[in-house]
Parts: structure tokens; sequence; C-alpha cells
């Protein structure tokens, strides 16, 4: 294993550590060998979109650099229009990979713009940015595959207005590029209609397992990422899981322990990195995993209302507001660590007030120090209470380590989807939702949803206190 691989630390899931009541033995992971060669067979032979991308984009790299080098000096912001898996990749892969003050610090930026996600489509939230924007510096990435997504469309429709407005219809495909289907959609039809420049999303991959694609790429190259790495990594980690041996498949094995923990009723599945750079990572997880595994029937079209539900979680942060609960609450958690062992910066404290017993063991060290003792003691005050938990390690915060866990993360997803049985691409509980939506704002042909809307009963007033 080299110096820049991440790791997957399971000892604190084991029952030797944690008891056999809450803990996982080794038969019971060699029990569901069968069923994951079985699994392994079936991902291999479908070969879903999200697992050709470390393999099938150097041409569209080149494409996305190309374009960025060509407009890098016309804009001082960009702005990820978009939502859900449209958006939470690109924040994820930001928050990351550049500087936590990337918006402020015009001299990390270097010629790259600011770059925006608004993500929602809150008017105060949506409305302000447009007002402390230069529209005439601005360039807004308008990703939808479908073109529908009312959340999407609606803050184009917005953008577009403003800036048709103050720069004139001449300006927008100037000031916008369309992430979107390449042959389907409302968006495609939209962007040449306007002569916006345009990538596209594969249409095997779905929104949630799309960060590799030009979804999270384009964005992250305009943030001055290096793409190609990214990719580097995702390979990397695609050749290490391309085996069906479960013990030296970390993919496989995370999602065998999650699958174990769940059927013992650990329903709850918390991520909590230990570095604010991860922190986003957390909340893209909960997409993945949610959306993926929360299904009503399975691939047989049986009842069985399945799935774990994700948490996110910051330590150290999260140690003063929720590991009380995870200490001594309900034994229905599993606790994934994400650990940083070198960070980027380091800071040492200073040794002061030498006469405070509370106060002088601080200095000398490093918030570095700090932080990752902090989370080695959590980890061990779980453990002693038998609560289920386990680490990612990334030895340091980089292209190829984030690239390894997309990937990871995403084969684990698909893995346990087989292994649950269920389909881990749809999403029909989403869609019930917006067709609600669409129905309620007149959208042709769901005026049987808008009349369900109408006639639905109307709140007991002595219910509203």
């Amino acid at each position: 294993m080299s110096n820049n691989e991440i790791k997957l630390d399971y000892n604190n899931m084991m029952a030797d550590k944690l008891g056999k009541e809450h803990g996982i033995s080794f038969k019971e992971i060699e029990n569901l060998k069968l069923a994951a060669e079985a699994a392994h067979e079936k991902i291999t032979d479908s070969n879903p979109g999200f697992m050709e991308l470390p393999d099938s984009q150097a041409e569209i790299v080149k494409e996305i650099n190309e374009f960025v080098d060509n407009n890098l000096d016309k804009y001082d912001n960009f702005v990820v229009l978009g939502i859900g898996g449209s958006a939470l990749g690109n924040i994820a892969l930001q928050t990351a990979l550049n500087n936590p003050y990337y918006n402020l610090n015009a001299d990390y930026r270097g010629e790259h713009p600011r770059v925006f996600f608004p993500d929602n489509v809150d008017p105060d939230r949506f409305k302000s940015l447009l007002e402390t924007l230069d529209l005439s510096r601005t360039l807004f990435n308008v990703i939808s595959k479908s073109g529908s997504t009312a959340e999407t469309m609606s803050q184009f429709l917005i953008a577009r207005g403003q800036v048709a407005a103050e720069l004139g219809e001449d300006a927008i495909k100037d000031h916008f590029l369309a992430t979107t289907s390449k042959d389907s959609g409302f968006l495609i039809e939209i962007a040449e209609r306007e002569g916006m420049p345009k990538f596209y999303i594969p249409d095997n991959v779905g929104g949630r397992f799309s960060v590799l694609t030009p979804v999270g790429l384009v964005s992250a190259a305009f943030a001055g990422i290096d793409i190609e790495k990214l990719l580097a990594g995702a390979r990397a980690m695609k050749e290490r899981t391309a085996t069906a041996d479960i013990w030296n498949n970390p993919a496989y094995m995370h999602g065998i322990l999650q699958l174990l923990a769940y059927k013992k009723g650990k329903t709850i599945s918390v991520m909590m990195p230990y570095n604010h750079g991860l922190k986003d990572f957390a909340d893209w997880y909960r997409q993945l995993w949610a959306e993926s595994l929360g299904k009503e029937v399975d691939r047989e079209g049986n009842t069985v209302n399945v799935g774990p539900t994700p948490v996110k979680a910051l330590g150290a942060t999260d140690q003063h507001s929720q590991a009380q609960l995870y200490m001594e609450g309900p034994f229905d958690k599993l606790i994934t660590f994400l650990e940083v062992e070198n960070h980027k910066q380091d800071i040492e404290i200073p040794e002061e007030y030498q006469d405070l017993d509370g106060v002088n063991y601080l200095g000398g060290h490093s918030l570095e120090k700090l932080i990752n003792t902090e989370k080695q003691a959590t980890e061990l005050a779980l453990t002693k209470r038998n609560r289920m938990n386990n680490t990612i390690i990334f030895p340091e915060l980089n292209e190829h380590t984030v690239g390894q866990f997309i990937y990871m993360l995403e084969l684990e997803t698909a893995f346990v989807g087989e292994l649950m049985n269920i389909n881990a691409y749809n999403q029909p509980g989403v869609e019930l939702g917006k067709h609600y939506t669409y129905g309620i704002l007149g959208r042709e042909n769901y005026e049987d949803k808008a009349k369900e809307f109408a006639d639905r009963p109307e709140p007991d007033s002595d219910l509203i206190i």
C-alpha cells in the first residue's frame, strides 16, 4: 500500500473489542462471502456508469481545461445553479481541496474566480447573491440532466432575466453554460437556442454518482483543482477494488460491516470527519446513502421498507453537541470517522499561563495534534462503551485521496444495494413530491396531482396552537 492511499481501520467493529452483543465476528463476515462474490459479479457485469468514469474522460478533461484556460480572465465569479447531486459533490470538492477562505483570499485564488453554490431556492439567499455579484463578470453553470428540475430552472430563469436586463439578450451565451444530457431534455434545447457552451452528463450516470463527470469537474477546474489527479485517485481505487476478495477490498468490507451493523439494529450511520475540509463530504454521503438505499420494494417488488439513516457530524465540533447521545443513548448507531493524518497547515499552541493546570498542558502542542488526539480519545470512549466505530484514514487531503474516497463510497453503495436486493440507482420516493410541485405550479400533464393537492383534507385548526 502506497503512502498516498486511504485506509479502512475496522478494529472497533469487531466482537473482540465490543463483545458478542454489539460487535461483529469474523464468521459473520465470512458467511457473507458467497453473497459478496455474487454481488461483485452482478456489478461487474452491469458495469454501472460511475465505474467507467476514472478511465473514460481524458478527452472531456482536456475540453474542460481548455475551456477554463480560455475563459479565466473573463470572470470573477462562478456560480453553480444545481441542487442535490448537481451541487453537493461540487461543494464537497471545493471545501476539501481549496483554502477554507478561498472566496475571501485573492492571493490564494490567483487568477481563479470565486465560486458560489446556492443549492436551494430560498428567495432571501438567492436574491442576495444576485445583488452581490457583478453580473458582467459572472459565469453561471446550469446543471440539470433533464432541464426540468424546478429549483435549478427557476434559478436559471431568474438569473437569465437579470443578465438580459443588465447586459442585453446577446450576453446570455457569454454568462451561462449548460451541463446536461446530450440528446434529450429541455436544457439542451435552451442551450442550443441561446448558443450557450455545453458539457454533457453521461446518460448512464445518476445525479448522486455524478461528481466525477462534468457535473463536478467543471466547477472544480474553474477553482484551480487538478481534475486529472482527482480521476487518477478514483482510478487507483477502482484498481484496488476490482477484486471480489472482501478481506482486501475496502469498499466491500465497509459495505459488509454497514450491512451487518444494520441487521444488528444499528440503523443510523453517522459519518464524522475530524477535518473541516471533509465536512461537506459527510453531506454528500448523506444523499448517496439515503437516496440509494432507502427503498420501499426490493427487485422482485416485495415491500421491504429498508434503508440505514445517514447522519453527518463534525469532530471536534459535535463532541460538544452529539457525542453524549452516541456514548450513552440507544445502541442504534455506527460511527464512521474520517481522519487526516497530515493536515495542509498546522499551528503551534503557545506555552502560557504555566501556573494554571487547566490551561498549561496545551502549550507546546499543535492544533493538528489536538484534533487528532480528540478523535482518538472519542474513538476509545465509544469502544469502551461497546459502540460500533471505524475509521477511514487519509494520509493527507489532496486530489488523489479524495478521488479514491469518492469511488470507494460509490462502489460501496452499489455493493450494499446488491446485497439488500434493491435498486440503488432510482429514487421513486423523491419523484412523487416533484410531481405534486409540478401540478400545483401548473405544469402540463400533471393536472391529476394538482387535483389531489386541491382535494387534500383541510388541517384541523384545533391541532394548530
